[in-house]
């Protein structure tokens, strides 16, 4: 059956409903997903269209109008199947075989202009078999907070999804840990793929190792195009465990760098693409604190902003069970035992470019993002604070002048020592390496980065008054 079989062209005006959607996850068959309906919303009003990912789908932002925008992703008029996918996962380390999209489903995939294939995901839009008797629905606050982080940490050159629209639905819901009643939303996410650990996990729960092979072959063919799958199947999954262990090392070491606690690092939140998403009580560290922990209910700080690292690769051992029905349980040992080596190189390098530089000498990077964390952590300074107004006062005269470096600055432990360190690597440098440091720093360093006092300060408004204002002048300076 063609693409074109499987899903005909819809006749709608909507370039959203005529983008070219593969049935890549569909085709896999129904041991992975069940078909649903969405909810019918009472309310549409688009809170929140994210122009900026438009490019990638090719679409010309005056075409994709609001109302385009709610037709396809608020009130779902699809000529194709809508998919609740199934898995498990193991959370705060108990396994939980109650899970899958409770609420949201697979709404496409689609080719992005860069070649690689997405998945467009809700979050909000209704209950499915894996409720378990709850309403289906997103709170807005969180619509606008998973907006906020997604948008926070691309802006910061982390490998994230992407929230594609945010609609109010008009729905009073009730939480516990919001006041209520409070309003509701449906959220489109934008990322490569909803493939989790847990999705292997429940196949080894149900002791389907003949589905397990066929969704990793799945997941290589299309997710890991740079493994030659010609040579030996099992130096080919090999492979893949050793990019995925790669993936995550960097990704751990880019929440580290970005100062982000994802807070809920449960195997159904980790991507089987070693990418970040699902955003829910997570938070930007105030100050270097590796003891921070941003879910209230993370009572022993399993998922503390420090223990991200080692959670990670806990994680990646977990998943050693359900793929050693494929792989070779020493394979994965052997590429395991790298990710230390490759977490604290990326972290190294990703630290030192949020400094400014690049290809820094390992003795170099390594004493100067020391004594960065050493003032970060022993001085009350503002973790983000301090980059950022690296970004504001940075001169290419103080290659010159070492006392020119962060002269204004309030006196800080060991900052002299740092203002050497950071001079002599100055000095090392042409005028045109100048000039990419400066560029550097701004890239890798808003100006702001919401943490929790800020996002609070947005929600008011729109709580209090209706008053979007100030949440989308937040989404502008961010990405200044």
């Amino acid at each position: 059956m063609t693409l074109a079989e499987h899903f005909p062209q819809a006749t709608s005006a909507n370039p959203f409903l005529n983008l070219n959607y593969e049935p890549a996850f569909e085709l896999l068959g129904e041991d992975y997903y069940d078909r649903v309906a969405a909810a019918e919303f009472p309310q549409h009003i688009l809170r929140f269209r994210n122009d900026r990912v438009l490019p990638l789908l090719d679409l010309d932002s005056d075409l994709a109008t609001d109302d385009r925008f709610i037709e396809a992703f608020g009130k779902f008029q699809v000529n194709r199947p809508l998919l609740a996918m199934c898995y498990h996962g193991y959370q705060f380390g108990e396994y939980n075989p109650h899970l899958g999209d409770g609420r949201g489903f697979l709404f496409g995939q689609v080719r992005g202009t860069d070649g690689e294939l997405y998945d467009l995901g809700t979050k909000g839009s209704g209950t499915t078999p894996y409720s378990r008797g709850g309403d289906g629905r997103l709170t807005l606050k969180g619509g606008v907070r998973e907006v906020i982080a997604a948008e926070t940490l691309e802006r910061m050159g982390v490998r994230t999804s992407r929230c594609l629209s945010v609609i109010e639905t008009g729905e009073q819901l009730w939480r516990g840990d919001e006041p209520s009643p409070t309003r509701s939303c449906v959220m489109v996410r934008f990322n490569r793929s909803h493939i989790r650990f847990g999705t292997f996990e429940r196949l080894h729960y149900l002791r389907r190792p003949d589905r397990t092979k066929i969704l990793l072959n799945h997941v290589i063919e299309t997710y890991y195009p740079s493994i030659d799958r010609t040579v030996d199947e099992r130096e080919t999954y090999a492979r893949f465990y050793a990019e995925l262990v790669a993936r995550v090392a960097r990704l751990a070491a880019e929440w580290m760098a970005a100062g982000f606690c994802h807070a809920v690092l449960n195997t159904d939140n980790m991507s089987i693409t070693g990418e970040s998403f699902d955003y829910g009580p997570y938070a930007f560290i105030p100050n270097y604190n590796p003891q921070f922990t941003a879910a209230y209910f993370d009572y022993y700080g399993r998922y503390s902003y420090g223990n991200q690292p080692l959670v990670c690769k806990l994680n990646l051992e977990m998943l050693q069970q359900p793929l050693s029905a494929v792989i070779s349980r020493s394979d994965m040992e052997t590429a395991l035992a790298e990710f230390d080596r490759i977490y604290h190189q990326n972290y190294r390098d990703l630290m030192a470019r949020k400094l400014g530089f690049a290809d820094l000498a390992e003795e170099d990077a390594e004493e100067l993002v020391k004594l960065t964390v050493d003032i970060l952590q022993n001085n009350d300074v503002g973790y983000h604070d301090f980059f950022s107004q690296l970004r504001q006062q940075f001169s290419p005269t103080w290659r010159d002048d070492e006392t020119a470096i962060f002269s204004s600055a309030e006196p800080l432990d060991i900052l002299q020592p740092w203002q050497s360190v950071y001079h002599r690597i100055l000095q090392h440098l042409s005028t045109i390496e100048l000039e990419a440091t400066t560029e550097r720093l701004r890239c890798l360093n808003p100006l702001v980065v919401p943490v929790r006092s800020e996002i609070e300060a947005i929600w008011e408004p729109i709580t209090l008054e209706n008053n979007w204002q100030p949440f989308y002048e937040l989404l502008a300076r961010i990405w200044e």
